[in-house]
C-alpha cells in the first residue's frame, strides 16, 4: 500500500513566495496573479489555497520573507572587528552587495510600490522601514555612548542622514546597477561613517 505524500507546509509556503519573487523581478509586480506564482511554483492553483486564502495573504507573505531573511542574517552576525568594521559590516547587510541581496531588494522595492494602494502591504513597509532606522540609529548612537563621534555630532540630524544615505544607495544599485557596484557601496559608506569619528 503507498504512503501518503507528506507536504512541508512552511517549506510549500516558502517556494510559493519564492516563486512569486522571480515573476516579480522578471515580469513585474502586475503578472503576480495566483495562476501565474502557481505555475512558476509548479503547483495546481487549487492547492495554492492550502497555503495562502488570498493573493493579498501570499504577497504579505512573500514581502515578509524577504525582512525575515534580513533579520537573519543580522542575527548570525558576530562583531569582533573594530567599531568602523562593525559598523560598516552591519549596514552592508541592508545593501545589495550580492546577487541574493539584489534579487531580495529588487523585490522589496516593488512590494514597496505596492504598498501605497494595498493597506496589509503598507503596514508591513512602515514595520520594516522602522526597523532600517532603528538599526542606523544604533550605529549613530553606539559612536555617542562610547565617545568616538565628532563632539558637535547631532544625533537626530545624523541618524536622519545615515538612514538616507543606505536607503539612497539600495535605490541605486536596483535602478543603475552598471554605475553602483558593490565596491562603491563600500566605499561610500567608509567615507561616510569616518566623517562621523572624532
Amino acid at each position: 500500500m503507498p504512503m501518503p505524500k507528506i507536504v512541508d507546509h512552511d517549506k510549500q509556503r516558502v517556494l510559493v513566495a519564492e516563486a512569486a519573487w522571480r515573476i516579480i523581478r522578471r515580469d513585474g509586480m502586475e503578472q503576480a496573479s495566483v495562476r501565474n506564482i502557481a505555475e512558476e511554483a509548479g503547483v495546481s492553483v487549487g492547492s495554492m489555497r492550502h497555503y495562502f486564502s488570498t493573493q493579498s495573504e501570499l504577497l504579505r507573505y512573500a514581502m515578509n520573507l524577504v525582512s525575515e531573511r534580513v533579520s537573519h542574517r543580522v542575527q548570525k552576525m558576530s562583531f569582533t572587528g573594530s567599531p568602523m568594521d562593525n559598523m560598516k559590516c552591519l549596514l552592508l547587510e541592508f545593501l545589495p552587495n550580492t546577487e541574493e541581496k539584489l534579487a531580495e531588494m529588487e523585490v522589496w522595492y516593488a512590494f514597496t510600490a505596492r504598498s501605497k494602494t494595498d493597506p496589509t502591504l503598507k503596514e508591513l513597509a512602515n514595520t520594516v522601514y522602522d526597523e532600517l532606522r532603528q538599526a542606523v540609529g544604533s550605529v549613530i548612537t553606539y559612536l555617542i555612548k562610547h565617545d568616538l563621534s565628532r563632539p558637535d555630532l547631532d544625533k537626530e540630524l545624523e541618524i536622519e542622514r545615515l538612514y538616507a544615505l543606505v536607503d539612497g544607495l539600495g535605490i541605486h544599485t536596483v535602478l543603475r546597477p552598471d554605475q553602483m557596484n558593490a565596491k562603491l557601496m563600500d566605499d561610500v559608506l567608509t567615507l561616510h561613517l569616518a566623517s562621523l569619528f572624532r
